[in-house]
């Protein structure tokens, strides 16, 4: 594609953009337009102004949440905007601290996945209301990065490198633009599936039924756990359903695209919320969560895990959990997933290393595990799914609080690791490897790296990830 044409074809997508955001903003109520433009306000005062965008950003998105849930939706039908907001927050506040590491601090301060993410200049008005509120993600996301957005909006997402046999990054400019056909046909019948599946079958397996009266009275533990299990299973294909979707109308309109794999094939997965096969296959709450609302849980990193000094991983968890929404059954959920996440960690540092080998034995290991962790992240997101206080309570006093003592008790009696957050070796490769991007770009007087240089940051991410879970 020449110059003149990416030239031509950035100006239509942000006119569009523009025109999209101007016309919505008429509909707006004036605080709701006031949140939209606080961020890039506020973050010309100082390094503090991303401070000031999270909790200004959080406490709007609580406020209209609690107006939606206590005032509008009382005994009336009321239009649930609260998704949309939660993205745009998402969006505002990983910005803003994007904006603040790239700005206001020094490269050796900074984590690999922050250095690579840095935003090094403000960006114009155009660019943050594009970035904000394109039609591709404004109503279900999912959370992309500010440099992969304009880096897809600037045509440059195709020009990628990609790792030789020798590990030395090759140019492959050479290839022509790919197509998003098939992955999004893939999509689709993914989201055909799903959507087949819970308007036949999730019906009749409805969650509430496990904090029925006679249900409780009659069926044996067998019966209870495998009903527990397949009704929070059969309550899963509506998130895979909208994620599916959201992720097959970006790469519809060519966005998410993540490079080559080995065999030269395209990849459209750079912004995906999930892995089906690998959540269904569990066998750790680590791996779980790992493949759940993985944006979601990236931007929970970002901009809480990576910066806490205090118990990050309950810190993380309160936050996930405001952001969500103000529904009882949300922080139930989430303050009975710290102790399921740590106890996790604990039993999985202790005594995983004792099945490795032979590989039967690793199997049984894998089988055992496999159902441990399904019924344990059942039993934490039913009050999920209930929302409410009494009917979450009525379920965990069927289970006689089993597995919130049995956490409690792996945490008092098995030796906890503390987790390392520090730098390591791979952060520094990672830090040479983010200077010679700098470079490169300033040369060409750019201002973000290339996507396939986000997209080693996400994988730095998820790996950073799957090590602290595991201690």
């Amino acid at each position: 594609m020449s110059e003149l044409a990416v030239s031509a074809q950035c100006h239509h997508a942000e006119c569009c953009a523009l025109e999209f955001i101007l016309s919505s903003s008429q509909k707006m109520n004036s605080v709701g337009i006031f949140y939209l433009f606080f961020g890039p306000i506020v973050e010309h005062i100082d390094d503090r102004s991303s401070r000031y965008c999270f909790v200004f950003a959080l406490g709007y998105l609580t406020v209209c949440q609690i107006t939606r849930v206590y005032i509008f939706d009382y005994g009336q039908y009321s239009a649930d905007f609260s998704g949309p907001m939660m993205i745009i927050t998402q969006k505002i506040t990983s910005l803003a601290y994007e904006i603040h590491d790239g700005m206001f601090r020094k490269d050796e301060e900074l984590t690999a996945s922050q250095r690579g993410l840095a935003v090094r200049r403000m960006p114009s008005l155009l660019e943050y209301l594009s970035y904000n509120c394109n039609f591709m993600g404004i109503l279900a996301g999912p959370l992309c990065s500010y440099k992969d957005y304009i880096t897809f909006i600037e045509g440059r997402s195709y020009h990628m490198t990609r790792s030789g046999e020798n590990g030395k990054e090759e140019i492959q400019n050479e290839r022509a633009e790919p197509s998003p056909n098939v992955a999004v046909i893939q999509k689709l019948l993914v989201c055909g599936l799903s959507l087949l599946f819970h308007l036949t079958i999730s019906n009749t397996l409805p969650v509430e039924y496990n904090i029925d009266e006679n249900f409780q009275a009659t069926a044996s533990w067998p019966t209870k756990v495998i009903y527990l299990y397949v009704s929070l299973l059969a309550a899963r294909p509506k998130y895979y359903f909208a994620w599916t979707l959201a992720d097959a109308i970006n790469n519809a309109a060519g966005f998410g695209f993540r490079g080559y794999d080995e065999n030269g094939t395209a990849r459209w997965d750079l912004i995906s919320n999930l892995r089906i096969q690998q959540i269904e296959m569990s066998t750790s709450f680590k791996m779980f969560l790992d493949n759940w609302n993985i944006q979601t849980a990236l931007w929970l990193k970002r901009v809480c895990y990576e910066r806490a000094s205090l118990s990050p991983t309950i810190q993380t968890f309160v936050l996930s959990a405001i952001w969500h929404g103000v529904y009882p059954g949300y922080y139930l959920t989430f303050l009975t997933g710290v102790v399921m996440t740590l106890a996790a960690r604990a039993m999985r540092n202790n005594f995983r290393h004792y099945f490795i080998k032979p590989p039967q034995l690793k199997l049984l290991y894998d089988v055992i595990t496999w159902i441990v962790t399904q019924i344990a992240i059942s039993y934490t997101v039913v009050p999920f799914v209930l929302l409410s206080v009494k009917p979450s309570f009525m379920f965990y006093s069927s289970w006689y609080y089993g597995l919130h003592i049995a956490g409690i008790l792996v945490l008092l009696l098995l030796p906890v690791k503390k987790t390392q957050r520090g730098k390591n070796t791979q952060e520094n490769v990672q830090l040479a490897r983010s200077k010679k991007f700098d470079e490169r770009e300033n040369s060409l007087g750019q201002n973000s790296f290339s996507t396939t240089n986000n997209v080693c940051n996400q994988n730095q991410e998820i790996a950073s990830r799957h090590s602290s879970l595991k201690q």
